[in-house]
């Protein structure tokens, strides 16, 4: 598998990188499997974080052997040094490790700098060898550019496909600028972008670019593989339906990042807002249960509370998304004599 230095950090990952976020959804044994699998396989690269339940605790027990050999990046959400410190010691007994390659601030709400208490703790954590490079992730591409040009961060993690905009694309050019390592998170749009070859091989020509492919299924890991090993070249036929996909998923749209939940009527908001694509764009039998009929039809139940407006990156005003994809779902039944 090809390889790449990752920025100033100097470390080399494999140009495919595993995104451990959905192995939350497996058992631990289906979880060790997979993650045995990509290593066998080259990747070297696995991302985390300490949010994402026992996901840390999955690659530490599938890994701990091989700890030399990968590279492992995770992340704190703590707003203060106190939960700073208890985050990077129970991600270290997870990961049955001494040390984290890549340190990252979670989507922090403003941008830890010098002087602060969180930076001041990173670099001591740095200091004492429990992490060795410092990174942070953001949706937001004003506070993005921020972290690039402080200077204080050595990766920067952030949403990346080809239906980015050129603004988005003149960051990944900025980072390979500054040396700064660039990890592309959502690089299949939240899972609303179908065809995996596509995506591939758009990131392929950034080649400051890691993506942290979101892996849950073996033969999502096996796609992953298998594009690795004979990489298509983007044509005039994938040029053509990646302005296809612009046209019908750019703009006002979910990525599933999930930062709405919790949502106090229970309404499974991540999935929800993009019910429309899901039925168009997935195999869309799995949301015309009566279970699924019966979680949208919380939405009903929204009590216009704000949090998931407040609390969404892309600043989606997700009532009203919610009540434009409900009208659409109950539709598409009716069309489908369901």
């Amino acid at each position: 598998m090809e390889k790449l230095i990752l920025g100033q950090t100097g470390l080399e990952v494999s140009r495919s990188g595993f995104g451990a976020l959905p192995i939350q959804r497996v058992s631990m044994d289906a979880a060790i499997i997979l993650l045995r699998k990509a290593y066998e396989n080259g990747i070297n690269f696995f991302d985390t974080a300490r949010a994402y339940s026992d996901s840390e605790e999955k690659i530490g027990n599938a890994l701990y052997s091989v700890r030399k050999e990968i590279v492992i990046a995770t992340k704190t959400h703590a707003k203060d040094a106190r939960t700073f410190w208890d985050h990077l010691e129970t991600s270290l007994n997870n990961l049955k490790t001494d040390y984290i390659d890549i340190y990252q601030f979670h989507n922090p709400d403003n941008l830890p700098v010098k002087g602060d208490e969180l930076y001041e703790a990173m670099l001591e954590a740095k200091r004492k060898g429990y992490i060795r490079h410092i990174g942070i992730t953001s949706h937001s591409l004003k506070f993005a550019r921020e972290a690039v040009q402080s200077g204080l961060y050595e990766t920067i993690q952030y949403p990346f496909n080809h239906l980015s905009s050129n603004v988005e694309i003149n960051l990944v050019l900025l980072c390979k600028d500054k040396n700064i390592g660039f990890i592309a998170m959502k690089a299949l749009s939240g899972g609303l972008v179908a065809n995996a070859e596509i995506a591939f091989s758009f990131i392929r020509n950034y080649p400051n670019v890691v993506p942290i492919w979101g892996i849950q299924l073996e033969t999502e890991l096996n796609q992953f593989i298998d594009l690795e090993k004979n990489p298509t070249p983007m044509d005039e036929e994938m040029k053509s339906l990646i302005e296809k996909d612009k046209k019908e998923l750019s703009g006002n749209f979910c990525r599933g990042c999930g930062y709405c939940l919790p949502c106090p009527a229970d309404i499974p908001i991540p999935m929800a807002t993009r019910m429309k694509f899901l039925l168009k764009r997935a195999p869309y039998k799995s949301y015309l249960t009566d279970e699924w009929k019966e979680k949208m039809a919380r939405i009903e139940n929204c009590i216009e509370c704000g949090h998931c407006s407040d609390n969404c990156p892309y600043h989606l005003n997700t009532p009203a998304l919610l009540r434009e994809m409900l009208q659409e779902y109950r539709a598409f039944l009716i069309d489908h004599r369901i």
